[in-house]
């Protein structure tokens, strides 16, 4: 895991300056080791988070044999061994995976990123062509940030503030990012918080050639569903999970694991004890009865694991949020960011790499929204005109149930899914604020409105890049410290993607397929638990009186940068104590920190 950077530029030499300031800016994406190099009109940086091939062989920016061509990797490629044998004929100085890549770059040029598997985000430039090819994993674990300079350079690295800092573009606020932010508590994942500074969105590649590019995507999620039944699945389940696993093991350093407690972090911890005679898990838990730390140390002591608890302490969040809130580059509200830091801080002193159940839910089916929206299809009044018809007549004299008002209220699930769950400000109260602009983020495929697999697959290209990922990097690499996220390795993510809806979720039950393949490795209370957070809540965090100060600074002072963007007398309605009200402070936080530049 590494941070990246590069400027493409005639005389490229000439921004030493530029780049060391880029790569100092993310530092604490690789604190090992911090490298450039330069051809005439190419400046690649790269900082050092040394996990595989520790020597001096593996550290980039790293040539190819005929240093015809160089490579910057944030990543891993999980397997890489494997693919190596593909590629015997290449003559490897190292035994790194980013040297896998530059072989299979001299054989396939740009088509090798249809067999690359992993998390990434590269870049390799070609020093013959004078081209600079580009890619990001296909769900966005790694980011890859790119803008076009005052003089035309093209300058790309792994965070926004790098790019920023190179000073060498005047950054734009992107309306339509501002308002998915608003309305969803994160920017997407296809833009920026800049107009003028883009993001490759995942499973895309960038091809720059005579100061001209091309972004194209070389991966779609599979959108047909399999027909198999429970038995056949279990066993697929259970192969593909344990082969994943033992890939994302592979490090020349120690690798832990996260464990919540919860299903889907106990089953990786459990199918890591199936390789490792021991490994450290590290929990994060707040001292209550609803606690998840008691399930996690359940685990830990069945699996005989080197547990560590980390237990919340009482501290000044308004402090915590000025501290963290600048690793992110741009507004992010989701409320467990604080507690994600804590525990990524915590396993740095140990680790370096460190396994997570990220994106299960996804997968599986897990939220219980899912269960809402199976609820809300099986109605009688979904898609029903005359039932609505007679129903909206009906709730004028009587109340009506919940599922009776959203589906008055909403087309169809994918509608209620999109405009009700995980949002925070509707359309009207967005352009009351002064933000009229709108955006909906595209698909690789066409949903189909009725279907809860589509609506799984909407939130593995929005929510899962957008904001799982998003804090996951940016947390984990504010303290050194790489994640890895097997639920995610391609061929695992593309069998659960297919599976039936029925193996999923039904009326009764979530996660079918996990409860039905991994429920023999956890505890009898693990079993019958349904997902539970960190515990927290905004409105109890707004009862800290450091809290309300720093939210009466940035928000009922109208000089504050952030009224440039959101009108200040709308904005005072909205200071609940609350979603909102925390919605707009991370906004007011994202704009005081980048000011300067603002």
């Amino acid at each position: 895991m590494c941070g990246i950077a590069g400027i493409i530029a005639n005389n490229a030499k000439n921004y030493k300056e530029e780049l060391q300031k880029m790569t100092d800016a993310i530092a604490h994406r690789g604190p090992d080791s911090s490298h450039s190099e330069f051809y005439d009109n190419a400046a690649l940086g790269h900082r050092r988070l040394s996990i595989i091939d520790l020597s001096e062989t593996g550290k980039q920016p790293m040539f190819s044999f005929t240093k015809k061509e160089c490579i910057v990797l944030n990543g891993e490629i999980y397997g890489y061994m494997d693919i190596k044998n593909n590629y015997h004929d290449y003559p490897y100085r190292g035994s790194s995976d980013t040297e896998v890549i530059l072989a299979m770059y001299r054989r396939k040029q740009e088509n090798l990123i249809h067999e690359l598997p992993g998390m990434f985000a590269f870049a390799i430039w070609d020093n013959e062509k004078q081209q600079l090819f580009c890619a990001r994993d296909r769900f966005g674990e790694k980011p890859f940030y790119y803008a076009f300079g005052r003089n035309n350079e093209f300058i790309f690295a792994s965070e926004i503030k790098a790019i920023l800092t190179s000073g060498l573009i005047q950054p734009k606020v992107n309306q339509e990012a501002l308002s998915h932010y608003l309305q969803h508590g994160y920017v997407s994942s296809h833009q920026s918080i800049y107009e003028n500074i883009h993001t490759l969105p995942p499973a895309h590649q960038l091809i720059l050639k005579n100061g001209k590019i091309s972004v194209t995507r070389y991966y779609c999620l599979p959108v047909k569903d399999r027909v198999l039944n429970l038995s056949e699945a279990k066993e697929e389940f259970n192969y593909l999970l344990k082969k994943a696993v033992q890939k994302q093991l592979v490090a020349d350093v120690e690798v832990g694991s996260f464990l919540s407690g919860g299903l889907d972090s106990s089953s990786i911890v459990a199918l890591v004890a199936d390789f490792l005679p021991q490994q450290t898990t590290i929990s994060f838990g707040y001292d209550h009865a609803e606690s998840e730390l008691k399930y996690a140390k359940e685990i830990a002591l069945k699996y005989h694991t080197a547990h560590i608890e980390v237990h919340e302490k009482k501290k000044d969040l308004a402090t915590s949020l000025l501290k963290i809130s600048p690793f992110f580059d741009e507004p992010f509200s989701d409320i467990s960011f604080i507690p994600h830091f804590e525990i990524c801080r915590n396993a740095r002193e140990k680790l370096t790499v460190v396994l997570s159940g990220d994106a299960g839910d996804e997968l599986f089916g897990g939220y219980d929204f899912y269960r809402v929206e199976n609820l809300l299809r099986n109605h009688f009044s979904y898609k029903n005109i005359i039932a609505k018809f007679g129903l909206r007549l009906y709730q004028k004299f009587r109340p009506v149930s919940f599922l009776t008002q959203k589906n008055l209220e909403y087309e169809n699930i994918l509608d209620f899914h999109q405009n009700f769950v995980r949002n925070s400000f509707n359309k009207e109260e967005r352009t009351a604020l002064g933000v009229s602009a709108n955006y909906q983020q595209s698909f690789s495929f066409s949903p189909n409105t009725s279907s809860l697999n589509d609506i799984m697959r909407i939130d593995l290209e929005g929510y899962v890049p957008g904001n799982m990922m998003v804090k996951s990097d940016r947390m984990a690499m504010a303290n050194s410290l790489e994640v890895r996220t097997p639920f995610l390795d391609i061929d695992f993510a593309e069998f659960c993607i297919q599976l039936p809806e029925n193996l999923k979720i039904n009326h009764e039950n979530d996660k079918i397929i996990l409860r039905e393949a991994m429920g023999s490795y956890w505890t009898e209370n693990i079993r019958k638990r349904k997902k539970q957070g960190f515990g927290m809540s905004v409105k109890s965090w707004f009862e800290e009186e450091n809290l309300i100060k720093l939210s009466d600074d940035l928000l009922k002072d109208p000089a504050q940068k952030v009224f440039d963007y959101i009108d200040f007398k709308t904005t005072q309605k909205f200071l609940n104590e609350n979603h909102k009200h925390w919605n707009l402070l991370q906004l007011a936080l994202w704009a005081y920190n980048n000011q300067k530049y603002l």
